[in-house]
């Protein structure tokens, strides 16, 4: 009996070679690149919109505790409208108001350019109340 050699690939029915079927593969990565590409991009910006939202949060909430802390050592409301301007920039402000024995101090500002373009208008708020203090009273 013959035996019959066995080649290492298989035989293609079709009669074409193998080495032009992966001829129709070329450029693919190329096409997954550029169709993804722009899906990687924008999740880049919504993660870094949400980042800088945060940020904006973040800041607003520690200005409206330092505001309220000075407002419970009795800083009138011009040196805590002064401190929230100086933290946040002119586009900021602060709402006081003493209530029985305690300061309650609400700042807002408008939301970072860049996030005003994925979430929309408005403004970040923070409020913060402080224990007046005993010798001094509280501000405004």
């Amino acid at each position: 009996m013959a035996r019959r050699a066995v080649s290492a690939r298989p035989s293609r029915s079709d009669g074409a070679a193998w080495g032009r079927a992966a001829g129709r593969d070329r450029g693919s990565v190329t096409v997954e690149l550029a169709l993804a590409l722009p899906a990687v991009a924008l999740l880049l910006a919504l993660v870094l919109a949400a980042g800088s939202a945060t940020l904006a949060q973040m800041a607003c909430a520690d200005t409206a505790r330092a505001a309220a802390r000075a407002a419970a050592l009795g800083q009138d409301s011009a040196a805590v409208q002064a401190l929230v301007v100086k933290r946040l920039g002119p586009a900021a402000g602060a709402v006081i108001s003493v209530e029985g024995g305690s300061v309650k101090v609400t700042v807002s500002r408008p939301r970072p350019a860049g996030v005003t373009q994925w979430i929309g208008q408005g403004a970040v708020t923070a409020t913060a109340v402080a224990a007046c203090e005993p010798i001094r009273g509280c501000g405004p």
